[in-house]
């Protein structure tokens, strides 16, 4: 009994470490209305300590315009997730370094009132 116990705990932790970016903790802003995205994005990620992310990578902002350079020659969609207590000129920062590069699909990611994450 203890065996299965073991085990099951074993797969429900390392389950559970893959359904979000291990290490970084978001809490996204809540919004009535959404839409969810078709394609899926590259993300950016700000945390409450105002770090940046660009997958599960913490980058400079310097580093970011380089790494997002190749993005704008394409149709490829952009999400930023910025954790709530963001400022707001940080995440406008983001947004216009995107913007700036040619990146036109730039999208902000919300929880709906339901808790789910779309953009």
């Amino acid at each position: 009994m203890i065996d299965i116990f073991l085990q099951l705990l074993i797969f429900f932790i390392l389950t559970s470490a893959f359904t979000s970016q291990p290490g970084i903790n978001v809490h996204l802003p809540k919004a009535v209305t959404a839409d969810v995205a078709n394609k899926e994005p590259t993300a950016i990620t700000i945390t409450k300590g105002d770090h940046l992310y660009l997958g599960s990578r913490v980058v400079t902002l310097q580093e970011l315009r380089t790494q997002l350079a190749p993005l704008s020659q394409g149709e490829h969609p952009l999400l930023i997730r910025a954790d709530r207590q963001v400022a707001m000129g940080r995440v406008v920062e983001v947004w216009d370094l995107c913007r700036s590069l040619g990146i036109r699909q730039v999208n902000i990611a919300t929880s709906t009132l339901s808790g789910d994450q779309t953009s």
